[in-house]
């Protein structure tokens, strides 16, 4: 069984956020495997982006403090960040609502040989209005097919859609909220309005679990992975995203030229003065 079997979001109830179901069952663990992962990503990411022809777009979402950034960091920090195309999406703005929800998306899709990471995504024009109840019935229903075709659309022009779902406790949140506070260092990623999105957690649950139902596409499949224990959280998604480039198998392009005649050139070049 593979990582993706694992974590591929399925029918039934979203997993206990604390839940280990494959992989390490300890940090120390955890912390052993990352390096060989790392270096086999970092491997796979330059022939991807030596390649040129494909690339990769990994989604994350999840509640306040589930761990998009942490994620990130830890994650696609080992690689090359040449190859990397990260893009964060707050609010939409002013301009952008005069445009349709995708139009901000489409502007930072990955271009070929990128790996492309969303922080957060346009799955945040259908939670955040379905729980404030500015989305529903035919409308909400337009907007999950309108994304199923982009991601489709996106599949067929060469980018494999990895979508992940950072499955976080209520309680597990709270400490993380609480401790940002206490830390002087981190109590700038605080704001009150987390405070007025967890009040609406059971909303927002039944908002991911509305998304995962009607969006889990075998172009572009979610993965659910319980966050509640960062480490693994780390593990799974450097898991799931090095399973998607083996399967890829990307490979360094033909040079276009005779490799043995340019070493007879540089061997013959004349030493510079």
């Amino acid at each position: 069984m593979t990582v993706r079997d694992v974590f591929r979001a399925t029918s039934r109830d979203l997993p206990d956020p604390g839940d280990r179901p494959a992989g390490p069952s300890k940090k120390s663990k955890s912390l052993e495997e990352l390096p060989a992962l790392g270096a086999e990503l970092d491997d796979l990411q330059e022939r991807l982006f030596a390649e040129g022809e494909r690339s990769v777009l990994l989604v994350l979402q999840g509640m306040d403090t589930s761990g998009k950034g942490g994620t990130v960091r830890h994650v696609l920090g080992m690689v090359n960040p040449q190859g990397v195309r990260y893009q964060a999406f707050k609010k939409p703005t002013a301009a952008e609502r005069r445009h349709h929800f995708l139009w901000r998306v489409r502007k930072v899709a990955p271009a070929a040989g990128q790996i492309g990471v969303f922080d957060r995504s346009h799955y945040e024009d259908v939670l955040v209005p379905r729980v404030l109840g500015q989305l529903a019935g035919a409308e909400l229903k337009q907007r999950y097919r309108e994304i199923n075709a982009f991601e489709r659309e996106l599949a067929d022009a060469g980018t494999t859609v990895l979508k992940v779902f950072l499955h976080i406790s209520p309680e597990e949140q709270l400490r993380r909220l609480r401790a940002r506070l206490l830390d002087p260092a981190k109590r700038w990623k605080y704001t009150p309005d987390d405070l007025a999105a967890r009040e609406r957690w059971h909303d927002y649950q039944r908002a991911y679990r509305g998304v995962l139902r009607q969006t889990s596409t075998a172009a572009a499949p979610w993965y659910v992975v319980p966050a509640d224990r960062k480490w693994y959280r780390n593990w799974a998604v450097a898991g799931l995203l090095l399973e998607t480039l083996r399967e890829m198998a990307p490979g360094y392009p033909d040079p276009g030229y005779d490799v043995a005649a340019q070493l007879a050139e540089l061997d013959a070049a004349k030493a510079l003065p």
